[in-house]
């Protein structure tokens, strides 16, 4: 072979490998797009279905025969219940088929539940007077009042009605807009978008102390679930965090921040409880705390790693797969009496062996060596809940808990003030924790709005 041939191979070379390099960049710059689009499109943003029908679905209604199931029929009220309105639906005095004299037999009932469309108008006197001793002016208050005001701001709306409007903007989802709508439909009453705003934002300083309160609370939780989604104020990017402890105490918090910094402002980084969470490194700062990975965000990454992967790069995700689902399996064992702690202790540690062992080699695969770094970063943190089943294995707690807010800001985006976002932070809160708690929420507000706050850890 000549010198000019010798060159020519040597420069032809040069170039596929070029090419080449140029290949796998471009893969893996698809692949990462790929990842990133399936990831938004599992966010809690995205359409409620993500699949394909399937291909023999249950049929709709009840079943037949014994599968039908009881009825659920919507009891008629029971004494000593009040009865509002009584009519009477009077039969006719001809028949309607052949004209024949019509004669009474027997008497049915039929009772109605029925909203009130009329408003209820209060008029409240309020006497006011003075001290002979002193002089000072004394006046008197009833507890439906939600305010001293007078003069031109004598006129307003009563407590259960205010605790609605923050109802059905934190809790339904909906806008002021939609809010003022209905109570004028619904309800009679005249009530403007801006009303509604100024409604949820004397809500949040009233339920102020109760928030204080269900922060102090997680200082002393020995669980607590933490997740973030993205927020808005005033149009520019926050995040709402989103904290729940083992009770159910709830606690939101907006921040600019997406940090463990914010949890530490609450409850310290020396806080030395139990802690799940996703892979987020943030909460490793918690360096007291024992941590738990969220075990379900790592099959959800195996499963797609599994389907994405062709031929040997598979088995790595399915062994993935098999461990997790394995060692929640004994948990489920120790929970239903069928195994002893003794055993569920050494399962853990034959779990946390096998999943060093399986992640500590290299991988050509570098989506699987990517996933491989991760778990066997965290070793032992992805097992805690087989030490202590109390502990819950995945993160869903907090990811349950921002389902609320998320619909709210696809309603209206966030808060346009960091005055509706204090807001935001105290009634979410006391509604979700409320909630987790079975106490009657908006009795709770309705109350809170006559100055009587509740103890919610009472």
């Amino acid at each position: 072979m000549d010198a000019v041939s010798f060159q020519q191979l040597q420069a032809e070379n040069q170039a596929l490998r070029e090419e080449v390099a140029r290949l796998q960049q471009a893969n893996r710059d698809l692949l990462k797009r790929l990842e990133e689009a399936e990831r938004a499109a599992k966010r809690q943003a995205a359409p409620f279905s993500k699949n394909e029908p399937k291909e023999k679905p249950k049929k709709n209604g009840r079943k037949p025969g014994k599968k039908h199931g009881k009825h659920n029929h919507r009891q008629p009220p029971t004494p000593p219940t009040h009865i509002d309105e009584t009519l009477d639906a009077a039969l006719p005095e001809l028949c309607p088929d052949c004209g024949g004299d019509v004669v009474e037999d027997h008497l049915d009932q039929q009772f109605q539940t029925e909203i009130p469309r009329k408003p209820i108008i209060r008029k409240i006197n309020i006497h006011c007077g003075h001290c002979n001793k002193c002089g000072k002016k004394v006046r008197g208050r009833h507890p439906l009042q939600t305010s001293d005001a007078t003069g031109a701001a004598q006129s307003q709306l009563g407590p259960d009605a205010q605790a609605a409007v923050v109802d059905l903007n934190k809790r339904a989802g909906m806008s002021y807009g939609k809010i003022a709508c209905t109570f004028d439909r619904l309800f009679g009453i005249n009530l403007t978008r801006g009303a509604c705003a100024q409604i949820v934002l004397r809500a949040g300083q009233k339920l102020k102390p109760v928030y204080e309160q269900i922060k102090e609370h997680l200082k002393s939780a020995e669980h607590i679930t933490p997740d973030e989604t993205g927020w808005r104020i005033g149009g520019h990017t926050v995040w709402l965090h989103a904290w729940v402890a083992g009770d159910g105490t709830t606690c939101y918090a907006i921040d600019p921040r997406r940090g463990a910094d914010v949890l530490a402002k609450t409850i310290g980084f020396d806080w030395a409880g139990t802690m799940t969470h996703d892979g987020c490194a943030v909460y490793d700062r918690f360096v007291d705390a024992a941590h738990q990975q969220c075990v379900d965000h790592a099959l959800r990454r195996a499963r797609a790693l599994e389907d994405k992967q062709i031929g040997a790069a598979k088995i790595f995700p399915r062994q993935v797969i098999d461990l997790f689902t394995g060692a929640l399996g004994v948990r489920d064992a120790y929970l239903d009496g069928k195994i002893d702690v003794a055993t569920l202790h050494a399962e853990r540690d034959q779990c946390v062996d096998q999943l060093l062992t399986l992640t500590e080699k290299e991988r050509a695969n570098e989506l699987n060596e990517t996933f491989a770094k991760h778990l066997h970063g965290h070793g032992e943190q992805w097992f805690h809940f087989m030490l202590d089943p109390s502990v819950p294995a995945t993160n869903h707690r907090a990811e349950q808990a921002l389902k609320t807010p998320i619909v709210n800001r696809k309603v209206f985006g966030g808060n346009r003030t960091d005055d509706g976002a204090r807001a935001q932070e105290a009634t979410s809160s006391v509604l979700e924790t409320c909630k987790k708690k079975a106490i009657d929420a908006f009795a709770f507000i309705s109350d809170a709005f006559t100055g009587n706050l509740g103890n919610l850890f009472a």
